[in-house]
């Protein structure tokens, strides 16, 4: 045998690291003179022959019991094209091409922009790529696993035996590579990686992986496809379309629970059938875009798809890439946008994933003070590191580009942004100036918004942020993080805690209403009312309101009319459009059935038309971001609880008046200042009796000469109780 016996067992026990070096043809040094060696490692062989391109067959000798074979060449000097006929034990005789026999498929140039951390498209080379190399079709992996001393390819087509099909080793990269014949789209697959010589390998899931195994499998699958998309029409314009100027309301959706199958376990719509069933809903409804709740690849139901072990893998629960595709591309030919979640504050401590990948903490920090949620139990990412910069700034642009998404929804930006969120003094480490900001969380976050805004014109991202960070939704280049828009969830805070007090209280609360408008064009805000609102014992919206069955019905009518008047872009969520009664839980469809009682099918027209007029009407999009387009008329009404104001749309004629009654009482005869004395329509009243209201409230309204409210004219009108009313002028 031409290898040291230390050798030999280190290929049968799975020890050694470079198996390009002794597998495959090698030429090595026998007696003095150069010669051509053929090795390879097939456990299930009883025999081997090599099959030269041009040549007779040869048998190879046996090497070790455990199927490692070679054969030295005594006339041949050059490498050459080759196969290898594999007779097993058990089974049929089967003729391979030798893995070991390909050269390197990585260019010095990806590998120089991984090492700076600069590659934006990593997803076009790392993780499994079906390709035909020398005529043979295969699939090429790459993974990186710095610190391992030896990684493998295990799967269906191995027996899941990681001697096999070892990987070259890029060691200023951190890079494995290997190309393998015969793999093709549908296999199973993981990388087993070796951290330690004299440690048991771990089974990881390809991070980069575009498709996974239905849980509880937690295996990686081979996958292309080629869909043929439709929107274009959509895609050219979307520059256009979601301008800030422009309407976006919002359908908050999570895809397991919007709908599901009667008498299936678990009953999930497929994202094709989700398509069939969600897009004619919205486009009745008349929101502008839908957001899903994270569908990267996830092991646990109950967290909602925001513990991920699958980044760049849409969920297998619903289907494949492919139908992931036919969905959005659905939506775009319905005018629909499609924003998603993406989570890049943290990921799951599952075994099969991110934490610890090779051994050490590639991802995540070392130190748990860096490194670990404990609100979440999950890790944190190191958005110092070279790894993840790649990592994630790829997957925001592989999920741009490959779904054609339009709007990125950052998870948890405020986690990211301090290093002691959710710690107590000596639970975190202060950053090299001795603060508390993240500063590489916050560089990440500003070269992500831009990277996607210069990649991708007229792409949204959104941050949930819950805390006063100061320039979320600014420019980078003006010393902000880049996001279009930032989630208000200050008035969402006080909107609902205003909202579930008893209308004999809320006289001495006004400023929970007013106090939003101090500060509501320091930022692009959307107004969520998401489902974090209707969760883990925080009632429904419908069940938050307080008086009796009416009163809720009509509190929640005045509150979606408050919601859609005020500066912002809108979120709702799934079960609200129709006041569902009981919290959302992830295990069952929202109760639809509620939709034969005339109170909730009131709600669902009321939203209809909320978000008709939100479209139709300028004044209510156009100018959302500064004061030129919000007007108080008058706050000072607390006893009443009344709130009067006007939303202007750029040209100075296009307003909307909004009344605002937050009381259970009737009022005749009261008195507003408008901007002109002319004649005002009803756009709309939320206490119609075709919304489920008492139908009180004005019908034809002529304005009067006379300042009031500080305003040059006035109205006298009737405003129903607990209701919303919204006057245009008529021209």
């Amino acid at each position: 045998m031409t290898l040291k016996i230390e050798e030999i067992q280190a290929i049968s026990n799975g020890k050694h690291g470079d198996l390009f070096s002794v597998l495959g043809l090698q030429t090595v040094n026998v007696n003095g003179k150069e010669k051509l060696v053929l090795r390879v490692f097939r456990p299930n062989a009883k025999s081997i022959n090599v099959l030269p391109e041009k040549g007779k067959p040869i048998e190879l000798k046996r090497a070790s019991e455990e199927g490692l074979f070679e054969h030295v060449f005594t006339r041949r000097k050059n490498r050459f094209p080759y196969k290898i006929k594999v007779t097993p034990y058990e089974g049929e005789v089967y003729t391979i091409e030798d893995p070991y026999r390909f050269a390197s498929q990585i260019s010095d140039y990806d590998l120089q922009l991984w090492g700076e951390g600069n590659h934006h498209y990593a997803h076009n080379w790392m993780g499994a790529h079906p390709k035909t190399i020398d005529g043979v079709d295969g699939t090429h992996f790459v993974v990186c696993a710095p610190s391992a001393v030896r990684v493998s390819v295990i799967g269906s087509f191995n027996n899941w035996d990681g001697r096999i099909h070892g990987m070259r080793f890029y060691p200023d990269q951190g890079i494995w590579e290997t190309f393998i014949p015969h793999v093709t789209k549908g296999d199973l697959y993981k990388f087993e990686i070796k951290s330690h010589p004299d440690q048991a390998p771990m089974k990881k899931a390809d991070p980069y992986a575009r498709y996974s195994e239905l849980r509880p499998g937690t295996a990686s699958k081979i996958w292309t496809d080629s869909y043929s998309w439709k929107d274009s029409s959509w895609v050219d314009n979307r520059a256009d379309i979601q301008q800030h100027d422009r309407p976006i309301s919002i359908y908050e959706i999570h895809a397991g629970s919007w709908k599901r199958k009667v008498g299936e376990d678990p009953g999930f719509l497929s994202y094709r059938e989700l398509a069939d069933e969600l897009v004619p809903y919205m486009d009745e409804m008349e929101f502008t875009h839908v957001e899903l709740m994270p569908i990267a690849e996830h092991p646990y139901d109950p967290s909602w798809g925001y513990q991920i072990t699958g980044y760049f893998a849409p969920t297998s629960r619903f289907g494949n890439p492919e139908d992931l595709k036919y969905f959005i591309d659905k939506c775009h030919q319905a005018n629909i946008g499609v924003i998603v979640d993406w989570v890049p504050a943290h990921f799951t401590k599952d075994d099969h994933g991110l934490r610890r990948f090779d051994g050490t903490a590639l991802y995540e920090h070392e130190d748990p003070r860096l490194g670990e949620h404990k609100d979440w139990g999950t890790n944190i990412f190191n958005f110092g590191r070279t790894e993840v910069k790649n990592f994630l700034i790829s997957n925001a642009v592989y999920w741009v580009e490959e779904f054609h998404i339009d709007g990125l929804r950052v998870d948890a930006v405020a986690s990211m942004l301090y290093l002691d969120y959710s710690r107590e003094d000596g639970e975190w480490i202060p950053n090299e100036y001795g603060g508390r900001e993240n500063l590489e969380a916050i560089y990440f976050l500003r070269r992500f918004n831009e990277v996607i805004h210069d990649y991708f014109p007229g792409v949204l991202t959104f941050a949930e942020e819950s805390t006063s960070w100061q320039g979320v939704s600014r420019p980078t280049s003006s010393g902000g993080l880049g996001f279009d828009f930032k989630w208000n969830m200050g008035w969402m805070n006080d909107t609902l805690d205003y909202m579930e007090k008893d209308p004999i209280y809320r006289k001495y609360h006004q400023d929970q209403l007013s106090f939003s408008l101090i500060y509501a064009f320091s930022e692009q805000f959307i107004l969520p009312l998401s489902h974090d609102e209707v969760v883990h014992m925080k009632q429904s919206l419908l069940s938050k309101m307080p008086g009796d069955d009416w009163q809720k019905f009509a509190n929640l009518r005045l509150l979606y009319t408050y919601m859609f008047g005020h500066p912002g872009k809108k979120l709702l969520f799934m079960g609200d459009e129709f006041a569902q009664w009981s919290e959302w839980t992830e295990q069952y469809s929202i109760d639809w059935h509620l939709l034969q009682w005339e109170n909730h099918k009131g709600v669902q027209h009321l939203v209809k038309d909320l978000n008709r007029i939100y479209k139709k009407e300028s004044a209510l999009h156009e100018v959302d971001y500064k004061w030129e387009g919000f007007e108080w008329i008058d706050i000072s009404d607390a006893d009443n609880s009344m709130l009067s104001f006007i939303r202007k749309g750029k040209n100075p004629d296009d307003y909307l008046v909004f009344l605002l009654n937050f009381t259970p009482t009737l009022h005749n005869q009261y008195k507003f200042g408008v901007p002109e004395a002319c004649e005002y329509e009803v756009v709309l009243n939320s206490d119609s009796e075709f919304y489920g209201g008492s139908n009180a409230g004005p019908k034809l309204i002529r304005g009067q000469e006379g300042a009031w409210h500080s305003q040059p004219a006035n109205i006298t009108v009737t405003v129903p109780p607990l209701a919303g009313v919204i006057l245009r002028p008529k021209k």
